[in-house]
């Protein structure tokens, strides 16, 4: 198969198997973490979790580091990304041990959410960084299959680090203890990737040098210039900008999905006394979304040669809007259970084709502002869906009308994007823009 033979290509390359370690540890961290935070926030015996409130913690998390996201895209076309992607995981591990520290402490809500958000705000520079990096240790042609590989690889290693501190989580005391271990456990496993970057060369992941700006001061001064530059040229790119626009409006379904998700596990499908029970079915529900991404990853490459990458963003939002209703109207586990891999074929495959149309279209100097820009509405529309969902959704998550609207949604976007003419039919064939 010539997926798997270009997997073989790719992994003979050192520095891309040296940036996919990278990616590997990193993203294990984020997974170890999130679960911490999501065992905290939402499964704690002591926490009567909402719908608003779950949707306060997403907003507390996502929103304020959303508005940082513009700053890592100039810094990081004007800083050497791998000594981001060291530095970044090196401060990661040290602010993940002083959150441990305050969930022992038993601080207050807000002290607990201003240390987590500190974590989760560098993690903009590591992911921007990682996709900014990619294009550099791999050829044109082979782009789409390192979408696929890359990226994917990261979201299932995110989910084996969700799914160690799930077993922390079963095998330890209930309480606050638990949390704290598995807190650690990710600051330890930030350390390793910050670790493992140095395996790769100073400047080889760019930008060129003499783009590098080394002073703090001189890269921040020209952040507003930066940002509008970025956008212009991103406007001079339509096939980004619409791709970019359909993923974020997908986006904006799985987060009022994720809401809805994790109120049926605490509330309609488990004891809502038994936190561990409904941390078990998140779990599944997780695992079972990860084994979406790796089948998004397996044919995405395949489906982009033959339909191109407008093509499968057009099949799998329309997919998603004609498979929601009948998976999730029920709103039983075992068709919303089968929703949650089905929509991660769907969304994940989306993914890939849409950073596969940045990368290809977006000149390398812009690239890591595009990137982050692209960071940002992912972060408002995941936001914005969860503020929605917490009005629509009552407390065991069974909302009819939600679903409808998504599924509506999902259909819009298909429309949209099947108006619009594909400029690539494949990555070597996207070529380099006009100007």
């Amino acid at each position: 198969m010539g997926l798997l033979r270009d997997l073989r290509v790719l992994l003979r390359l050192p520095d891309f198997r040296r940036l996919l370690g990278v990616r590997l540890l990193s993203q294990l961290s984020d997974g170890v973490f999130q679960v911490a935070l999501a065992a905290y926030v939402v499964f704690s015996p002591e926490k009567q979790a909402s719908p608003a409130a779950v949707a306060s913690a997403m907003a507390v998390l996502l929103l304020p580091y959303s508005l940082v996201g513009p700053f890592t895209g100039v810094l990081l076309d004007r800083w050497r990304r791998r000594q981001v992607l060291l530095y970044c995981n090196l401060l990661r591990a040290v602010l993940s041990c002083g959150t441990a520290g305050l969930i022992l402490l038993g601080v207050p809500d807000w002290l607990f959410y201003l240390s987590a958000l500190s974590v989760t705000a560098v993690n903009r520079f590591v992911l921007a960084g990682l996709s900014a990096a990619l294009p550099r240790v791999v050829d044109q042609d082979r782009l789409v299959t390192a979408n696929a590989l890359s990226p994917t690889a990261g979201t299932l290693a995110a989910t084996v680090g969700g799914g160690t501190a799930f077993v922390v989580h079963l095998f330890a005391s209930e309480g606050d203890g638990a949390n704290a271990a598995t807190v650690l456990l990710g600051a330890l496993l930030y350390l390793c990737a910050g670790l493992a970057s140095l395996t790769l060369g100073r400047d080889l992941l760019g930008p060129d040098p003499d783009r590098v700006r080394p002073r703090f001061a001189t890269a921040l001064a020209g952040t507003a210039q930066g940002l509008y530059a970025g956008l212009r040229h991103l406007h001079r790119r339509p096939a980004a900008a619409r791709a970019m626009a359909a993923m974020t409006a997908m986006r904006f379904c799985f987060g009022a999905l994720t809401v809805t998700l994790l109120m049926l596990c605490r509330y309609a499908w488990s004891d809502p006394s038994d936190t561990d029970a409904g941390l078990g079915l998140l779990g599944v529900a997780v695992g079972l979304s990860a084994a979406g991404f790796f089948v998004a990853a397996l044919v995405t490459p395949w489906a982009t040669a033959r339909v191109g990458t407008a093509g499968w963003i057009t099949v799998c939002s329309a997919a998603s809007a004609l498979m929601l209703p009948p998976l999730a109207l029920s709103f039983t586990i075992g068709p919303m259970m089968f929703a949650a891999f089905a929509l991660g074929v769907t969304t994940q495959g989306a993914k890939i084709a849409t950073d596969t149309v940045i990368q290809s279209q977006v000149d390398d100097a812009y690239r890591g502002r595009v990137f982050s820009l692209y960071d940002v509405v992912f972060n408002v529309a995941f936001v914005g869906a969860a503020a929605i969902a917490a009005l629509a959704l009552p407390a065991d998550g069974r909302s009819i009308g939600l679903i409808v609207a998504l599924a509506l949604i999902y259909a819009a976007t298909a429309v949209g994007i099947l108006r619009e003419r594909d400029v690539s039919r494949g990555t070597s064939h996207a070529g380099t823009p006009t100007r």
